[in-house]
This record gives C-alpha cells, structure tokens and sequence, in this order.
C-alpha cells in the first residue's frame, strides 16, 4: 500500500482539476453520502462527475456523468490513455485493478468540463489511490473497525487513516457523532475548516419532516430522503454541512437540497423492492452497518417469517454481523460467493451454531447452504409466503448475485 506508484503515472498525466472535488471517506454511508452530494448538485443545475465503487452489476456503475453512467467505449479511451502514459514511463509502475480505474475515470472527469467531481475512497483515505488528488471539501462519514489488517484495530488508528483525505486549509467535515479524537487533531494540524456534528451542526426531527442547523444557516421542514435506513440522517446532516460550507463556489438552494434528497437512489442500500414477499437488499458487510440493517429491519412492521441470504467474506468480523440480525431472521440460507476472498457457506453456517442458531430444518427456522446467491433466492421464494420478508446482505457479492438472478427472470 502506497501512493508512490499511480503518483508517478498521475504526474505523468498532468491530471488535475478547475473545478471543486468532494472527497468522501468512512466505514459506513461513503455510496449513500456521494449519492446525495450528486442528486442534489445535479438538482441545482451543476454538470457533476460521480465516481464510486465497488459497483453491483457492470463496471460503468463507478463512472457517472450528470447522472447517466459513462459508456464503455469513452471508458476505454481513457483506460488506454492512462496505458499508454504508464508503459511510457522509465521502469514502468504497475497498478492495481483499483489504482488503474480510479485514474482512468478521474482522466475521463478532468476531460469533461465538469462544475463539480464526487470522489469515493475505496478503503480507508491515506493511502488510497483517491487521495492523489486534492480535495476542496472532504467528508468522512463513519468511523469503526474494518479492514483491520491494514488500518488498525482501534477508531483512533481508522479515524486517523480517514483524515488523511483532509487537506491543509481544506473543508473537512466529519458526520461521525463521536469522532476519534486523532481526526480532531488531524484537521486541526493542517488547519482546515472543520465542521463537527454537535458543535458546527445539528439535526432534529419527528416523524413527518427533520430540520438542520448550523453556522448561521438553517432549513426546516425538510422531507426525509428516499435512502431507508437508520443512519441516513448523519449521512444527509453531512451532505448540508459540505455544501454549505462549499457555497460560494457552488452555491445550492433550500428548494436543490429538497429536491436531491426526494430524487436520490442508490441500489443495495436497504433497499425494499415492491411486491410480495418484500424484499430488502444491503450491501451490510461489518457489524456497524449489520447493526444498522437490523434497526432497520426492526421499523419494518410485522412479517411471520424473516428469510436471510448470507454470503460474506472471510476477513470480515462474521459472529460480528451477523450478531445484530439473529432476533430478526427465522430462517439462514447461507451462500458461497464467486471470490476467492469469499467465506465458504459451510463456515458461515458453523459460525451460525456457534451463536446458537439450531440447523433444524423444519417451518420454523434452520440454516441451509447453497452455491450460489441465485439458488438461495430461488429457494427463498419458493418457501416465503406472501407476508413474509426475504434479507439479502453481508456483501456487494450476495446482492449482486440476486440482483442479476431477478434481472434474468425479468427478461
């Protein structure tokens, strides 16, 4: 891990910006935070690049253009622009599969007169091949522990690692509650403008509207975005305080933020399909966002019986996730995933036993195993009945491999 490699071939690009860059790092609700900043910069009028990752289905999710994902033949332009400077270079670098795509899109944005460019970290922010550029504004959503190899097993170590997308004299804005005081220090050192939930803003709601406050700004009466879930809120608290404190150089109205929040989708993120049984799709692959998934699922209302897909990998915290969802699902149907990195149905089901879960397979409850996300949801619909509900989560894998299933069967 290191940036020396893709900033030689970035150098060499001579990539940079005119235009603002939001860089947006975190454990949980980095996809949602930049789903937000897009829909509500496009409401204003602005012509946004949007990069994200890791993407569901096809690749071009992780490039979007004023809201339309870039098509492939544009994206091999840059891919082979990026190439051609890289085998250029005396002792040519090798990158990453991520390092590569990261600096083909950012080219492809640079290239396209853009107002603004929304930035998802991959993994941690430091060292992240993101980080090679300089962010005007950078958010870090939630801090807790994941990818532990490589970013330390405490909040400090993580909360540290994430503010290595701040910037001296930069925007930076943590949506974290209790932010790691080594982020605080951090941002304090470069001496950025940092924006702290609970000292710089706030939120407060009921049941039908929510409001925001912060340095001499407020909304009120704002409608809850489209995005279901517990955290949401942070993460759209998060969004208002980076646009504000962005506002002279891209200015958005009471009436964009409205309409960006009402209009924003972001598939996998508890997401509940129409129809019968319901359906929910969550990329929840650690214990915070389990924990949020099963508030989630807790909202709901009452359904007779709670199916889960599970597929995770195997470096994941497992007992850990899926701890928050065992008084929520009667039924386990764990699954293999395409990836060496997956963990094997097997182990997820012994994992299972090891919290008590009985393998019984009778009607009301057990654990089973399957090849693959297809086949467990095959096997889902034909036991859940109309009122029941179907959970699909522990990795972009597992809701991928339904998403796709349902889309064959579309057709």
């Amino acid at each position: 891990m290191g940036l020396a490699r893709i900033n030689r071939v970035r150098d060499a690009l001579g990539l940079h910006f005119d235009c603002p860059v939001i860089t947006v790092a975190g454990t949980n609700g980095k996809g949602s935070t930049c789903a937000y900043l897009e829909t509500i910069l496009l409401a204003s009028g602005y012509k946004v690049g949007c990069h994200m990752s890791p993407h569901l289905l096809v690749f071009n999710e992780r490039a979007r253009v004023n809201g339309e994902e870039v098509k492939d033949d544009l994206l091999l332009e840059h891919f082979a622009a990026v190439e051609k400077v890289r085998v250029s270079l005396v002792d040519a670098p090798t990158l990453t599969y991520f390092e590569f795509t990261t600096l083909a899109i950012m080219h492809l944005f640079s290239k396209a007169q853009l107002d603004a460019v929304v930035l998802e970290v991959g993994m941690g922010g430091r060292l992240d091949a993101v980080n090679i550029i300089d962010a005007d504004c950078a958010i870090v959503t939630s801090i807790d522990i994941d990818h532990a190899d490589f970013l330390g097993g405490t909040r400090e170590a993580i909360g540290f690692e994430k503010a290595g997308i701040f910037r001296a004299g930069g925007i930076a804005v943590c949506g974290d509650p209790v932010p790691p005081q080594t982020l605080i220090d951090h941002a304090e050192k470069l001496g950025c403008d940092l924006w702290l939930q609970g000292r710089d803003y706030n939120f407060q709601g009921d049941k039908q509207q929510w409001g925001w406050a912060g340095r001499q700004k407020r909304f009120s009466g704002l409608g809850y975005p489209a995005l279901r879930g517990a955290n949401q809120i942070l993460n759209a608290s998060a969004v208002i305080a980076a646009l504000m404190a962005l506002h002279q150089r891209l200015p958005v109205s009471a009436q964009d933020i409205r309409n960006g929040f009402a209009m924003v989708e972001l598939p996998g993120r508890f997401q509940v399909l129409p129809g019968q049984p319901t359906i929910v799709l969550d990329v929840a692959h650690n214990p915070h966002a389990a924990a949020t998934l099963g508030q989630g699922l807790n909202k709901m209302g009452y359904h007779p019986y709670t199916f889960a897909i599970f597929g995770a990998m195997a470096d994941k915290d497992i007992a850990g996730v899926i701890k928050p969802l065992l008084n929520s699902v009667d039924f386990w149907f764990c699954t293999d995933l395409p990836t060496p990195r997956a963990a094997r149905a097997a182990a997820l089901s012994e994992k299972l036993v090891d919290l008590g879960v009985s393998v019984k397979n009778g009607e009301d409850g057990g654990i089973e195993c399957f090849p693959d996300p297809a086949a467990a949801y095959q096997k889902a619909l034909s036991k859940a009945g109309e009122g029941d509900r179907i959970v699909i989560f522990g990795s972009f894998y597992t809701v991928a491999g339904v998403m796709a299933c349902r889309n064959n069967q579309a057709h």
